[in-house]
Formats: C-alpha cells, sequence, structure tokens
C-alpha cells in the first residue's frame, strides 16, 4: 500500500514537471505554431511517462499479492494452533478432574477430618489469643495460625506431627487451666510506667500482682493493671493470693475470663454516685451537714446540762452553772412574797431557760422538711434534662438519657438520706430539751406547793 502511494506521488509530480516546463516553453514560443507544436511534443513525454508508471505499478502489485499470500497462510497456521491449544486445555481439563475425583475417593472420610482440624486451629487460635495462659506461655497461636491458612489456601494434608501438635496445644490448655501459678514478667502499670513483678496466674480466668486485678492485652500481648480496680473485698481477696503460700485462700474469681470484672470496675463508687446528683446533689449534702453539726453541739450541750441539773437535784444549795440552779435560786430571792407571786417570778425563770435549751432545733426541723422538697427539685430537673436529650436525640441510645435520669434518682435518695436522720435527731434533741424542761416545772411547781404549805401553817 504504501508503495501504491509513493508511484502516485510521482506520477503527480511528472505531470506538474510537464505542466510547468510546458508553461516555461510557451513563455519562450514566439508564435502560435511554436506553442502547438511545443504542446504535442509535450504530449507524446507525458504519454510516454504515464506508461512507464503502469509498467512499474504492474511490476509492484506482483509483489502486493506474495505479501498478501504470506500473511494468509500465517493466519491459518495461528487458527490451528489456536485449534490444537484448545483441544489439549480441553482434555487437561477432564484429566485434572478425574484425578481430583480419584483423589477425593481416596481421601474419603480423611477429607472431613481435615476440614474438621482446619476449623478447630481457627477457633483455638482465637481462643488462646484472649487467654490469660498466653500471658505465661505467649507465641502458641502462631502455629494454629499457619496451619488453618495452609490448609484453606491449598490442598496441602495435614501431618501426623502436626495433628499431634494440635492436640498438645489443646491439651495444654486444659491442664494450665486447672492450676494456679506464678512467673515473672513485666507488667504495665495504671500509671503507665513499666516494673517487673510476680504475676499469680488463676487458671485461664484472672492474673494478679501486688494485691491488684491485671488484665491481658491480646492485641500487644502485654499485661497492665486495671486502671479502676473493683471495690475493697475483691481487692483483699487479690491480696490475700498474692501472699498465699500453698494454702487455700477465698479469692474472687471471674468465670468469664474478665467481662464479670470490666462491668464491676465500671460501677461508681460513692464519690461518683453523689456527683452524679450535680449541684442539687452539692447542696442537699451541705443542709446535711450544717444540721449534722448543729445537731453535734446540740447533743454536747444538752448531755452537760443534763449532767449538770442532775447534780443539782442531788445538791443541798442551788448553783448558778445550770438552769435548775437559778430557777431554785428565786425561792430565796422572794421569800417573804406570796405564792402567787413566787409562781410567776418561777415561770418568768423557767421560760427564761426554755429558748437556750430549745436552740436551734427548729433549724435542724426545718432542715429535715427542706431536704425531700430540694431533693424533689433535683428529680424535676433530671427529667426535664432526660426530656430534653429524647427531644433531640430520640430513644435510640438509652445513655444519653441515663445522666438526666441518675441525677433525678440520686438527688431524691440524697434528700432522703439527709431528711430521715435529721427526723430522729430532732426527736431526740427536743425529747432531751423536754425532759430538762420537765424538770424545771416539777421543781417549780414544788417550791409553789411548798411555799402555800408554809403559808396555810402561818395563817
Amino acid at each position: 500500500m504504501k508503495k501504491q502511494i509513493s508511484t502516485f506521488i510521482a506520477a503527480v509530480t511528472l505531470t506538474s514537471s510537464a505542466v510547468f516546463s510546458l508553461a516555461a516553453s510557451s513563455q519562450e514560443a514566439a508564435n502560435l505554431d511554436q506553442l502547438l507544436d511545443q504542446l504535442a511534443q509535450g504530449k507524446v513525454a507525458q504519454s510516454q511517462q504515464n506508461k512507464q508508471r503502469e509498467a512499474d505499478f504492474m511490476a509492484r502489485k506482483s509483489e502486493q499479492d506474495k505479501l498478501l499470500a504470506d500473511a494468509i497462510q500465517q493466519r491459518d497456521g495461528q487458527i490451528a494452533l489456536s485449534t490444537q491449544l484448545e483441544s489439549q486445555f480441553q482434555e487437561n481439563e477432564i484429566a485434572l478432574g478425574n484425578r481430583q475425583d480419584a483423589l477425593n475417593k481416596r481421601l474419603g472420610e480423611l477429607k472431613e477430618l481435615f476440614g474438621v482440624l482446619q476449623q478447630v486451629a481457627g477457633d483455638t487460635k482465637s481462643k488462646f489469643q484472649n487467654s490469660v495462659i498466653s500471658a505465661q506461655i505467649p507465641g502458641r497461636e502462631a502455629f494454629l495460625d499457619e496451619f488453618a491458612q495452609s490448609m484453606g489456601s491449598s490442598s496441602k494434608l495435614a501431618s501426623i506431627e502436626e495433628i499431634e501438635k494440635i492436640w498438645f496445644e489443646l491439651q495444654r490448655e486444659m491442664t494450665e487451666s486447672a492450676k494456679v501459678t506464678r512467673f515473672d514478667r513485666e507488667v504495665v502499670l495504671a500509671d503507665g510506667s513499666k516494673q517487673n513483678a510476680t504475676v499469680t496466674r488463676i487458671g485461664s480466668f484472672n492474673l494478679v500482682a501486688n494485691g491488684k486485678y491485671l488484665e491481658f492485652i491480646s492485641e500487644t500481648g502485654s499485661v497492665a493493671e486495671l486502671i479502676r480496680q473493683p471495690s475493697g473485698r475483691y481487692l483483699g481477696s487479690a491480696q490475700e493470693m498474692t501472699n498465699a503460700s500453698n494454702q487455700q485462700v477465698a479469692f474472687a474469681l471471674d468465670p468469664t475470663g474478665g467481662s464479670i470484672l470490666s462491668l464491676l470496675v465500671q460501677a461508681p463508687d460513692t464519690q461518683e454516685r453523689v456527683d452524679q446528683g450535680g449541684p442539687v446533689g452539692y447542696v442537699i449534702l451541705g443542709i446535711g451537714l450544717i444540721g449534722l453539726l448543729i445537731a453535734l453541739e446540740r447533743f454536747v450541750a444538752l448531755f452537760l446540762v443534763g449532767n449538770k441539773v442532775n447534780r443539782q437535784l442531788k445538791a443541798s444549795a442551788p448553783s448558778n452553772d445550770n438552769p435548775l440552779g437559778r430557777v431554785l435560786m428565786a425561792k430565796e430571792e422572794f421569800k417573804n412574797v406570796d405564792v402567787e407571786t413566787l409562781e410567776l417570778k418561777l415561770s418568768e425563770r423557767i421560760l427564761k431557760e426554755v429558748p437556750q435549751l430549745t436552740s436551734r432545733l427548729t433549724i435542724i426541723k426545718i432542715i429535715s422538711v427542706v431536704a425531700p422538697l430540694i431533693g424533689l427539685l433535683g428529680t424535676v430537673t433530671g427529667m426535664i434534662n432526660t426530656f430534653q436529650a429524647i427531644t433531640l436525640f430520640g430513644t435510640g441510645d438509652p445513655k444519653l438519657m441515663a445522666g438526666g435520669i441518675s441525677q433525678a434518682l440520686v438527688t431524691t435518695v440524697l434528700g432522703l438520706v439527709v431528711a430521715i436522720p435529721m427526723v430522729f435527731i430532732f426527736t431526740l434533741l427536743n425529747t432531751r430539751s423536754r425532759g430538762i424542761i420537765n424538770v424545771l416545772q416539777q421543781q417549780s411547781a414544788g417550791i409553789v406547793a411548798e411555799r402555800a404549805e408554809q403559808v396555810e401553817k402561818g395563817a
């Protein structure tokens, strides 16, 4: 094709040359006859050139036919090769399928056995990764992972040694689960520092060291202290386990391998529960503390006054350091007055002593009434927060409502915790003060009766 294009371009070039030469001759012709001769000569020359080009083209056409024949022959050869390879591929597929069927028949139940081995290896690998026994015996899951992958990615059959090793690892896991052992290893403390410690492993359940519970982090293979430890009684059992030496001790065991323990450490302590009450809870506690201080002061004051009054009852002469003595002194101060006047003077002395004996008891009573009301205020506030959370986020996540509900319940509890003791304290203090006042009134009545008898005898 390229040669044909080249021939066409050459013909065009020759024609152009002839035309240009003819134009040049026409410029040199002196008359029309000369011009006619020149045109005839150019036509003859052009005809010869065309014949030459046709001859060249026919000669090259045979070459193009040969090239076409060679290409057709090459194509037919490739088609034949493709047909041969396709037939060979189909024969290989049939042979491979026959051999695979023969292999499956020969394997028989062994194929199911190898499938079970692969499944057991995968399940056991996950168990070993999360088992606290791996803190003492690391790297057990590497073989199981390699075995499971090799069995799943190829038609490789398990060897007797591999089967025995899986059996050994399973047996070792069961054996170690029944042991309480100690081993030394690095432990990450709660503050982030690392320390070598003697770790006590209780079967496949818990790890303890230095009287604290530990956790095994499977992702990094490290052992770390729990940032939050459970309550004191559980830590006490952990300390006993740490200090134990060949004797039985009571230990708080987590049979779930850490799930129950993680829930225990998330439970809020007393301080955190109080914090859930918010500002209202702190106000209730502040009022309760004030009431408690007043109650302590009143207990001490009434105890001392009661002792002085009891001593005054046994004494022969009145004393000015107690309410009863000051009431009895009116008898000597008003010897010559009549009975009615003496009675009024004694009543005046008693009324003067009553405010000191009942001082600040009313505050305790008010606190016992106000504390539940403030707790109710916190309850309402917490429920308002809960409904706001429901309005904004819906009821899909209960944790969003937990804060408001906690505040509502905690403030109610705090209000009752303050109010109930304050009621008993007020009753006790009021009874004690009334008892002292009754003593004053009894002694005052006795003095009036004695004066009345004296007046009657003198008359």
